[in-house]
């Protein structure tokens, strides 16, 4: 990888679902940390406001952690440290109020009116980051962001708008604003972007951000899958755009313009979207499952045995209550109801033990394993993700939970190995919302513990400062 294709402060037709790889960095050997000594907190008393903070952890190599001495060692460390097995500390000047994962890429925004809100880093080859400009030429863009680089929008009231939300696919982008509707940028090969394909159109060093429009009404949720994007109404109508069947149109063409889905959604006020491979689901005001797209995996195999499905379809569910939220992932799916509890189908690691790899129906992983017992019989699920091949689960305490596939330690888990059930992440404070990528994941904390006497020398975050930046 060319250093002039990478920025660094100093400061501061398909590929498989299963397999994913990235360039990175040759010649890098595997990090060997200097010991250090364990952090002293004190709890940040009733009258302070809890400090919100962001932790990375996975696959660093692409940049996609935003710690740019993991990637290029500065001097108070020797060698690249590949893999951050558990939660590190990105330290930013502003509040992260969402976090998106990406294919090796990752955006977090600020719910601030000031000009700076959105933030990239990592893999940038298809602008799926924005422009970011190099040094050396204005006309030319970094290819690997290595730490948290503004991405400008092209709002026509930057002081008065908000970032709500973000979401990133495999090579592009979604920006959803309050007040300005959606933006998308990166690849649009399939028409993910919302706006016309162009032929032959190189997305390297692109400055194209494009303002989606053809909503019924304002749109209040975004999803990305590997190569779609869903768009979700505050009427409960959902629009898509991308690659065939996946985008639930009725049909296996691309579409490259947002067009309301119908099918069974026809007349269903939906809450809530989620996508993230080939398969789409949704969740209805009144608890009901759709779900359309790719089911080779038994996503969808309660309504069909085929391998895709075109148009969404009802999924009845027995023995699941009323369902709250619906996550989908490369080849396994996982919904929430109201009670807090979780449960699994698809193929992969599911969370129930290394005997369970495959379920057509859904599987409910025993609240205990979550923290429920006869002592905290409140304790319940609130929040769940998938990333490619693993699942996260945020309880109502503020505790995080993985399990699955370990890609390049995206889990967390201080370890390199698969989980078959879910484990606890240690991260100091409670989760307020998770971001699961292919091998990295972001988590959004409320701290409720500070270092005693200033900043733990354990946590040593790296800072996310405006400064001009260095290229080696």
């Amino acid at each position: 990888m060319a250093l002039q294709s990478v920025r660094l402060c100093v400061c501061h037709r398909r590929t498989s679902l299963l397999v994913c790889s990235y360039t990175t960095l040759s010649k890098a050997g595997r990090p060997q940390e200097k010991s250090m000594d364990a952090p002293v907190f004190q709890y940040v008393g009733q009258h302070k406001k809890p400090n919100h903070k962001v932790f990375v952890w996975g696959f660093s190599f692409t940049g996609a952690l935003g710690i740019p001495s993991f990637v290029v060692p500065d001097s108070g460390r020797k060698k690249p440290r590949k893999y951050q097995f558990t939660p590190y500390r990105l330290e930013t000047e502003d509040q992260i109020s969402s976090a998106a994962c990406g294919y090796g890429f990752t955006l977090i925004a600020s719910s601030t009116r000031d000009v700076t809100k959105l933030w990239g880093m990592g893999l940038n080859k298809d602008s799926q980051l924005g422009f970011q400009r190099t040094q050396h030429s204005r006309h030319k863009s970094y290819e690997y962001v290595l730490e948290p680089s503004p991405v400008a929008l092209p709002l026509a009231h930057p002081l008065q708008t908000r970032v709500v939300q973000v979401a990133c696919g495999r090579a592009h982008s979604l920006v959803l604003t309050d007040q300005e509707g959606v933006f998308s940028m990166g690849n649009n090969a399939y028409g993910q972007c919302g706006r016309q394909i162009v032929e032959d159109e190189v997305y390297s060093g692109s400055h194209v951000i494009h303002k989606v429009k053809g909503f019924s009404s304002r749109v209040v949720q975004v999803a990305c899958g590997q190569d779609h994007s869903l768009f979700l109404t505050e009427t409960g109508t959902v629009h898509a755009c991308g690659w065939d069947g996946q985008t639930g149109l009725g049909h296996h063409n691309i579409s490259s313009r947002a067009v309301e889905v119908g099918g069974d959604l026809a007349g269903v006020e939906v809450q809530q979207v989620s996508t993230y491979g080939d398969c789409s689901l949704a969740v209805s005001r009144d608890g009901q499952l759709y779900g359309w797209g790719n089911s080779e995996y038994l996503q969808l195999a309660s309504v069909t045995e085929a391998t895709q499905i075109n148009s969404p379809r009802h999924l009845p569910l027995r023995g699941c209550g009323k369902v709250v939220q619906a996550a989908c992932g490369g080849t396994q799916v996982a919904i929430l109801n109201e009670q807090g509890e979780v449960f699994v189908w698809g193929y992969g690691i599911l969370g129930k033990g290394p005997k369970l790899s495959e379920s057509s129906t859904p599987e409910m992983i025993p609240p205990t394993l979550f923290g429920r017992s006869e002592f905290n019989p409140s304790v319940a699920v609130s929040r769940i993700r998938c990333g490619l091949n693993h699942f996260a689960a945020v309880t109502n305490r503020g505790e995080l939970f993985v399990w699955g596939k370990n890609v390049r330690g995206c889990l967390g888990i201080g370890k390199s190995d698969d989980q078959y059930f879910p484990w606890r992440v240690t991260v100091p404070g409670q989760v307020v919302d998770i971001a699961c990528g292919v091998d990295h994941m972001v988590a959004l904390v409320k701290s409720i513990l500070e270092p005693f006497g200033g900043r733990s020398r354990a946590l040593q975050p790296a800072a996310l400062h405006r400064r001009r930046p260095l290229i080696l």
